[in-house]
């Protein structure tokens, strides 16, 4: 017996909905794109979130930060993309923010491991930020001068 699973989603569409979500300032959207329980990590952090509503209060602080910066659009260029396993997948992101006049503010580069749920539909499983904090504040010190 052969089970018939729905068709694989694009890593790109996923990411392309991720940036959705981020710009529409929708946590939820962004928290349901995760698998629970799901780890974020930097040089200087290491979270691990088992509870979505938690999640959901984390990108709801993230999303009012990149409100008070002025950031208005937010694009997702899959730089790279590999399928470790049937069923996993490790995917390199730049992010590119800009306003209102779609001027970049800031890009910085996010490294991922997403798993396939049972919908064949992917989901984060762990975030790793290259360099987000140090490119943030390069241009928060570049803009208070």
């Amino acid at each position: 017996m052969h089970t018939h699973y729905p068709p694989v989603q694009n890593i790109n569409d996923f990411f392309e909905t991720y940036a959705q979500a981020l710009e529409g300032h929708n946590a939820k959207g962004m928290a349901y794109l995760h698998m629970i329980p799901t780890t974020m990590l930097s040089d200087d952090a290491y979270t691990v979130f088992s509870d979505a509503s938690k999640l959901e209060g984390f990108f709801n602080q993230g999303v009012s930060f990149y409100r008070q910066m002025g950031i208005a659009y937010i694009r997702a260029e899959v730089w790279s993309n590999l399928n470790l396993t049937q069923r996993i997948a490790r995917a390199k992101v730049r992010w590119a923010y800009s306003d209102a006049l779609h001027q970049p503010v800031y890009s910085c580069e996010y490294d991922y491991v997403l798993k396939l749920d049972k919908n064949n539909q992917w989901r984060i499983i762990l975030s790793v930020s290259i360099n987000e904090k140090e490119n943030m504040e390069a241009w928060k010190g570049r803009n208070e001068s």
